[in-house]
């Protein structure tokens, strides 16, 4: 149905109001004088005129005013009670329809913003969730280091490692559970930070080959300890990108601890970083076993761990590449899993270059 606008109704019920009682005139003069001769009306015909155009005028009065509430004030009078629904929280409410146009785009901008609204409640809800269970999931994930932790303790206490040679290893596994405490505590940190947006990205510029090669040299020990070899190539161009370089080199971090925890003893990581055209890019290639069907799904899910490549035994909280990918993607940039086609995993990473 095509909408009109206020005005043309007021024109229209302009028109009414004129002819309405015009016609009653008329039509009463008729009926009296049976002729439509207007001049000439005998004095007691004219009062019988006047009473029915008066009539006719009170029949206009009462015809715009059943239409006007029908099309306007009624549909004003819904969006009045969906807005007071809205305000305590029902946003399943039905707005009225009108044929005039101005109520029609006032309850069009009320429907946007009650989809906004649901949208925003609906996002809530599942960080909310999220939240929820991201945090019990790492709670009880700390347990198992804790207890480790306060077993050992306590076997120190009361002297159960009784050689120099026991206490050392008492004192070994002590370290190695704060450690794993450290880096669950961190993680579950990070990740907040980066879920509600606490953090306001840096916009210096930043080279990417240098915050790759930081990266490396932070997991070499952890490289050499299993005799991984990591090497790296980078291009000819240079790979200056804007954004937190702080930020960013977590997110490398963790994709390249993700690569040495997961990668057999003696085996090799190869690290790439080059420009393409206005991006920069670099990829992680492992010699492990590869990402399973499931695991291609679901690698970016917080807290997912596979069940060959993720598992608690290692000492992660399955937050480390969800981390990287929210910080990637808050830098306008993708991070993509995949297998390559000779074997292993591979990870990468597209970023908008900086071409000032």
């Amino acid at each position: 149905m095509r909408k009109l606008r206020i005005r043309t109704y007021f024109l229209l019920s302009l028109v009414l109001f004129l002819s309405l009682p015009w016609i009653f005139f008329v039509a009463a003069h008729f009926i009296t004088t049976q002729s439509l001769h207007i001049g000439g009306n005998r004095p007691d015909s004219y009062t019988v005129h006047m009473v029915a155009a008066f009539a006719g005028l009170l029949l206009a009065f009462f015809l715009v005013g059943v239409r006007m509430r029908k099309l306007l004030l009624m549909p004003l009078e819904r969006m009045s009670q969906a807005a007071r629904k809205i305000a305590e929280g029902d946003l399943d409410v039905q707005l009225p329809q009108s044929t005039i146009r101005e109520v029609a785009e006032v309850r069009d901008g009320f429907e946007v913003m009650v989809n906004g609204l649901q949208s925003a409640h609906q996002k809530q809800a599942e960080l909310e969730e999220e939240r929820r269970f991201v945090i019990a999931a790492v709670a009880h994930d700390l347990r198992t280091p804790l207890f480790a932790l306060r077993g050992y303790l306590d076997g120190l206490e009361q002297g159960i490692a009784r050689t120099p040679e026991q206490a050392a290893k008492y004192v070994a596994v002590c370290k190695e559970k704060s450690a794993q405490l450290d880096r669950l505590v961190e993680d579950l940190f990070a990740f907040t930070k980066i879920e509600y947006r606490e953090t306001e990205l840096s916009e210096n510029t930043a080279d990417l080959h240098d915050i790759v090669q930081k990266s490396i040299d932070s997991l070499e020990p952890q490289a050499q300890q299993k005799h991984i070899s990591i090497l790296a190539h980078y291009g000819m161009d240079d790979c200056v990108i804007r954004g937190d370089a702080h930020l960013l080199e977590r997110a490398i971090s963790n994709l390249l601890d993700n690569a040495v925890r997961y990668t057999p003893a003696y085996g090799r990581i190869l690290v790439q970083c080059r420009r393409k055209e206005d991006r920069a890019a670099f990829t992680i290639r492992d010699s492990g076993p590869g990402f399973g069907p499931e695991e291609l799904r679901r690698i970016f899910e917080p807290l997912y761990r596979g069940e060959q490549s993720r598992n608690r035994a290692t000492g992660g909280a399955g937050l480390g590449l969800t981390i990287s990918q929210r910080i990637i993607h808050r830098h306008g940039g993708e991070l993509v899993a995949g297998n390559h086609p000779d074997g292993g995993a591979i990870l990468t990473v597209w970023l908008p270059a900086d071409n000032r």
